[in-house]
């Protein structure tokens, strides 16, 4: 799946997978291509500006680690993350149902025009 596809939905989807605890940025991909079953398989260069963006509104934090000798990144929700998570997840209901009633299986019924 193209990330653009996922335009307007990439920071749920990041703040989905963080709130099951702190990650680095290479697990949080791995992360969104697992729970995908693989179809959201998205370069460092769409989810790290995405991150420094959420960073920057506040709904993540970040702080810099040593493991193995190797610098990384770990990234965790904020208060503000969780309840922008809350927020998202309204949101994608209202969204996924509006849309499922034009989208969804066919009724029968007359043609309307």
């Amino acid at each position: 799946m193209k990330s653009q596809a996922l335009h307007g939905h990439l920071d749920a989807l990041l703040l989905s997978v963080l709130e099951g605890g702190a990650l680095h940025g290479y697990a949080i991909i791995e992360a969104l291509k697992s729970r995908s079953g693989g179809t959201l398989n998205l370069p460092t260069g769409t989810i790290y500006p995405a991150l420094r963006r959420l960073e920057r509104a506040g709904h993540v934090e970040s702080e810099w680690s040593t493991v193995n000798g190797r610098e990384r990144r770990t990234y965790r929700l904020t208060d503000s993350g969780h309840r922008a998570l809350a927020g998202e997840r309204a949101s994608w209901e209202e969204l996924s149902t509006t849309v499922g009633r034009f989208l969804g299986p066919t009724t029968t019924g007359p043609a309307t025009t």
